[in-house]
């Protein structure tokens, strides 16, 4: 972390201290403090981080963030709220570095862009980039917070659950490239409809450091009201003719794929390790932040991009007889459903077709009608056998389970040596034990 003293800290989140030492890094747990850690003591339902502030100042912690009604003999910034302050910290030190900062939100596909934007720039700057589920109140600061003194690019992910919470996220983060990977039916159980989740997922358009670029889907007209008025360079990608970034064609090889793509008059061809189109699309708008940080496109076409890809979000694992099993449990929604099956699809060749789908959640009061066309898709797509898991994965079709016990019951009579296997739902659903049993 770009060094900030207690008494720095303190003035940037309106708190009180009376001890004045460097602080370099940020911790929330006490067991993974290291020396001149700042202890951020988060309340909690379950756990009050409260409790372990003496842990965490034995463990190395030059002091601990309080709330003002605690109690410590120690070295101590007292707040109102640790969580905003810990927001507030990070945003000094976004604020004191030189990185140039993208943040990248969606519907779908915002992890696996972070993922291939992370292996695009990670070999060529000092790069740091949200590791697992830090894309929220607590991730992103913990991001943020990594930044040294020498890094060059920070790359974020913003999730959010409801209006405003994006818009918190943004102004911590202050991105230099903006990225809205796309907008589809998500938290419609908080949202209502796809018209707020587009507002929702704006809000990082209105938060956005000088001379910012912004990279969204072409022809995406639920966010063309929000990009009115808003004062950066404004970059579409797609495969249609009209987009700035265009995936011009996406050519599986003996070993990966490698993906054409065309941005300014200028055209790269980027060998990569994945051979799904959806994360082509991806690539795309990954290549097109990447002109927006300023780095040269022409240099990604000198060697083979190597994505290591967040775990259960469409990993590929062989299986007995040539099989192939596509684990895709993390999340789900009628946009991804639809980009994993066709994936299934394509990745099937003549092999036997199985998808192990769950509930997709958040779906509001139209889940079954999202359920009931997937559905209808398995069966256009002529999907062998549909394994539906959860009291929705009903309407898909096939065979039914209540529950992903009795699914892994079941596995021995449902997959045979050679079928492509899909494993995809809301990771409610908990559907990585039945990965873990195909694929063991």
């Amino acid at each position: 972390m770009i060094e900030l003293t207690t008494q720095e800290i303190a003035a940037a989140v309106g708190g009180v201290t009376g001890v004045d030492v460097p602080v370099n890094g940020i911790s929330i747990d006490s067991r993974s403090v290291q020396p001149g850690d700042l202890f951020v003591a988060l309340p909690g339902s379950h756990v009050d981080g409260a409790r372990f502030v003496d842990a965490a100042l034995a463990a190395g912690a030059v002091a601990a963030l309080v709330p003002l009604h605690v109690r410590a003999d120690g070295p101590v910034i007292a707040v109102d709220d640790p969580l905003l302050a810990l927001g507030r910290v990070a945003a000094e030190v976004r604020r004191r570095s030189p990185a140039r900062v993208v943040a990248i939100t969606g519907s779908t596909g915002k992890t696996s862009t972070k993922d291939i934007l992370t292996s695009l720039v990670s070999p060529r700057r000092r790069t740091v980039a949200s590791r697992e589920n830090e894309n929220n109140e607590l991730g992103v600061p913990l991001t943020l917070a990594r930044l040294e003194a020498d890094s060059e690019v920070a790359i974020v992910e913003l999730a959010m659950r409801g209006l405003g919470q994006i818009a918190y996220l943004a102004e911590i983060a202050l991105p230099n490239v903006a990225v809205v990977t796309s907008i589809g039916p998500v938290h419609l159980e908080l949202l209502g409809t796809v018209e707020r989740v587009a507002e929702a997922k704006a809000e990082v358009l209105h938060h956005l450091a000088d001379d910012a670029t912004v990279v969204v889907p072409y022809g995406e007209q639920l966010l063309a009201p929000h990009l009115e008025g808003v004062q950066a360079r404004v970059v579409t990608f797609g495969d249609q003719p009209g987009a700035d970034a265009r995936l011009v064609d996406f050519r599986r090889l003996e070993a990966g794929s490698e993906a054409e793509i065309a941005l300014a008059g200028r055209t790269v061809v980027v060998p990569v390790n994945f051979n799904s189109r959806h994360n082509a699309l991806n690539l795309t708008a990954a290549v097109a932040a990447y002109d927006g940080i300023g780095l040269p496109v022409q240099e990604l076409g000198g060697g083979s991009v190597l994505v290591q890809f967040s775990r259960w979000r469409g990993e590929e694992l062989q299986l007995p007889g040539g099989g192939v099993l596509i684990a895709d449990c993390y999340n789900a929604n009628p946009t991804s459903m639809r980009a994993a099956i066709a994936h299934l699809v394509e990745v099937a060749d003549l092999r036997r077709r199985v998808a192990v789908l769950g509930d997709m959640a958040e779906l509001g009061e139209e889940a079954p009608r999202y359920h009931r066309e997937i559905g209808e898709l398995l069966r256009r797509s002529g999907v062998h056998l549909v394994v539906g898991v959860g009291p929705l994965a009903r309407w898909y079709g096939g065979q039914w389970y209540a529950s992903r016990d009795a699914v892994v019951e079941a596995l021995p009579d449902l997959i045979r040596p050679g079928d492509a296997v899909l494993v995809k739902a809301s990771r409610s659903m908990g559907l990585e034990e039945v990965v873990e049993a195909i694929a063991p």
